[in-house]
């Protein structure tokens, strides 16, 4: 008997997860992806369904069944077949491989027995099942070795490098403490946004992000022409030993935030985060470094630390006006990893305290490969003027 996938009509599947809640959930997967599949055939075909073409490479041959371990229990995909082989749908896997790094980290943490009786019931609701340490063990064999090939893939040109650090709970010699994640993301002369890398280690000291900026250039990663990142020291002494010749956008919104501290009075507050902005928002360099005078001189006896201050730091915040204007808005801050974090965090958050630092690196490498492959797949971040005649 030949097996037909059996999709659920949008509408259908809305009402039901409104009327079963979470339970719907695992039909809520299996369609995305099966659709995701079904496009991915079409797209390696070169067809649609029932079209002539002499372009067409292959043609559809039905479905064949796959049973999958999931946080939300098994799920039975169906996944498309062609006549001549040859093909297999990347979109079950990307689906799923972030899915199965949090299974892993969590099958860990309750085989090593760091876990609270509270863990384990979460790990079996999530797995659909008991988790042995040999099944851990298998799948970690076979995910690892994707997600070490995907760190350290060969990298090229990327003018802009976006640098940024998080921190998670890991368990370390039967004490907890925080792991630093940083994280390198770099749009390239395509105009996309790719996760170059990522590096975990107890501390966001001098010789991590060093050791992690230098392995980003043996990958092959060359013409960077702007860095931006907050003003970390460890950062700023790595940065400065491997790109000392690069310019540096130091966060905009960071440098808003710490300025805070030099505010002495809470009524000026609002005052002087307005002043900052107006600086930044100039329409040209020239012009945010007149306003930083102005400014200067406005708190030079009222508040002379924080002029001071002010006089050394915003011009860290003024490099992205030697570039594009067009490019500027995006290239301010850090705030374009938000994304990224928040992805990460909600991850993370089920696990709570890593059992070792192999766990947080498979997990958060997962996250991240997951989300620059949607980036490389999805549009254009920026667009480069074509090199002039």
């Amino acid at each position: 008997m030949t097996y037909q996938p059996n999709y659920t009509l949008p509408a259908d599947l809305l009402a039901q997860i409104a009327e079963d809640g979470l339970e719907a959930v695992p039909e809520l997967i299996r369609l995305v992806i099966n659709t995701a599949m079904q496009a991915e055939r079409q797209q390696y075909l070169g067809v649609g369904p029932y079209e002539r073409s002499e372009q067409r490479r292959d043609h559809a041959n039905g479905y064949k069944p796959k049973t999958l371990k999931t946080r939300v229990g098994e799920i039975t995909f169906a996944v498309p077949q062609v006549r001549e082989g040859g093909f297999y749908p990347q979109a079950l896997e990307r689906g799923l491989r972030s899915e199965r790094a949090l299974t892993l980290t969590l099958a860990e943490m309750y085989i090593q027995g760091v876990s609270t009786r509270k863990v384990a019931a979460v790990l079996e609701t999530l797995c659909g099942s008991a988790v042995s340490s040999a099944q851990v063990s298998r799948a970690v064999a076979q995910l690892d070795p994707i997600l070490e090939a995907w760190r350290t893939r060969p990298l090229g040109v990327c003018p802009y490098l976006i640098l940024d650090a998080r921190y998670e709970s890991v368990r370390r010699d039967g004490q907890t403490q925080d792991a630093a994640v940083l994280i390198a993301i770099g749009i390239g002369e395509d105009g996309k946004r790719r996760v170059l890398g990522m590096s975990v280690s107890f501390g966001e000291h001098e010789v991590h992000w060093r050791a992690f900026m230098q392995s980003l250039v043996a990958r092959g990663m060359s013409g960077v022409q702007l860095i931006v990142s907050d003003a970390h020291e460890g950062l700023k002494a790595a940065r400065k030993a491997v790109w000392g010749g690069v310019p540096w956008q130091r966060c905009q919104f960071h440098l808003q935030q710490n300025a805070q501290a030099y505010v002495t009075r809470a009524e000026m507050k609002v005052e002087v985060a307005s002043d900052i902005r107006a600086i930044f928002q100039a329409p040209n360099r020239p012009e945010a470094e007149t306003l930083l005078t102005k400014t200067l001189q406005k708190y030079a006896k009222s508040m002379p630390k924080l002029a001071s201050w002010l006089e050394g730091a915003i011009p860290e915040g003024l490099s992205v006006f030697a570039f594009p204007a067009a490019h500027q808005r995006l290239l301010r801050t850090t705030n374009r990893l938000e994304r990224v974090n928040q992805e990460i965090r909600r991850r993370t958050r089920v696990v709570g305290i890593f059992p070792n630092e192999t766990a947080c690196l498979r997990l958060v490498s997962a996250v991240l490969m997951e989300l620059s492959d949607e980036w490389e797949a999805g549009k254009v971040y920026l667009t480069f003027a074509p090199p002039s005649p």
